[in-house]
C-alpha cells in the first residue's frame, strides 16, 4: 500500500491525539503537530501509511517520556468490549454458520480504531456489529473456509486492543490449536501488544507472538527474524 494524499491529514489529526494523550502541555502539542507538518513537506508517498505513523509515534514517545500514551485508552476499549463478548459468543454459538458470524463480527471489530478515529465508544461498537450483521459478506467464503479447514498453520496478523476481544471469536472458530496469533513488539496507537493478547484471554486458547515491530501494521521489513520466519512457512 502506498501513501495517499488523503493519509496527511489522518497523520496530522493522529499527532494532534497522539500529543494530547501523551502531555497537557499545549506547548509540547504544538511541537508535536508543527514536526508532523514538517515531515508531511517531504514524505516519500511510496511508502506505506505505517512508516510514517511508526516515525509520529516513536517521537511522541520520546518527547512525552510516555512508553504508551494509548496505555488507558487501551484498557477502556478492552473492558468495553469484554462485556459485548458473551453475548456475541452466544451469538456466533447459535447460528447455522459460526464460521461466517465470527468473520462477520470480526469485520466489526475494525471499528476499534484510534488511529482512523480520534475515540470510539461502546455506540459506535455495537452500530458496527448491527450494520456488519445486516450485511452481506463480499469475496469468496467458501474459498477462505476451504482454506481455513486445510492448512496446517494459521497466522492471525491482529490489529487493535478491544478489536482483539472479536478477534478471538474468530480464533475459536477456526481451530486455535493451529492459530498463532501475532500482536506488536511494542506499543503504539492503540494496536494491540501481549498484554492485550492477555486481557483478551486468547493466550489461553492459541500461540501468541509478537512481531518485533513498533509500527502500526506488519511491516515485514521492520518485523523480527522469528516472526519473519513464521510469515513465511505459514499456510493461510
Amino acid at each position: 500500500m502506498k501513501t495517499s494524499l488523503d493519509c496527511i491529514p489522518c497523520l496530522v489529526r493522529q499527532a494532534l491525539d497522539a500529543a494530547r494523550m501523551a502531555s497537557p502541555d499545549p506547548r509540547e502539542q504544538e511541537r508535536v503537530v508543527r514536526e508532523m507538518l514538517g515531515w508531511a513537506s517531504n514524505m516519500n508517498f511510496e511508502l506505506p501509511p505505517p512508516h510514517f505513523a511508526q516515525r509520529l509515534h516513536r517521537r511522541v514517545r520520546e518527547l512525552s517520556g510516555s512508553a504508551d500514551p494509548y496505555q488507558e485508552a487501551k484498557l477502556r476499549l478492552n473492558r468495553m468490549a469484554m462485556e459485548m463478548a458473551p453475548r456475541l459468543r452466544a451469538v456466533v454459538r447459535s447460528s447455522e454458520d459460526p464460521l461466517a458470524v465470527a468473520v462477520q463480527l470480526a469485520i466489526a471489530g475494525n471499528v476499534i480504531d484510534l488511529g482512523a478515529m480520534g475515540s470510539v465508544s461502546a455506540s459506535d461498537v455495537r452500530q458496527a456489529v448491527d450494520q456488519a450483521m445486516a450485511s452481506s459478506l463480499h469475496g469468496d467464503l467458501e474459498r477462505f473456509r476451504k482454506a481455513a479447514a486445510e492448512a496446517r498453520h494459521i497466522l492471525y496478523l491482529a490489529d487493535n486492543a478491544g478489536e482483539i476481544v472479536f478477534d478471538r471469536l474468530l480464533v475459536e472458530a477456526l481451530s486455535p490449536e493451529r492459530v498463532t496469533l501475532a500482536v506488536r513488539g511494542a506499543p503504539v496507537l492503540n494496536d494491540a501488544t501481549e498484554a492485550d493478547a492477555r486481557a483478551a484471554g486468547i493466550h489461553t486458547i492459541c500461540r501468541v507472538i509478537s512481531n518485533g515491530s513498533d509500527a502500526p501494521g506488519t511491516l515485514l521489513d521492520d518485523c523480527s527474524d522469528a516472526f519473519r520466519r513464521t510469515f513465511a512457512r505459514t499456510d493461510l
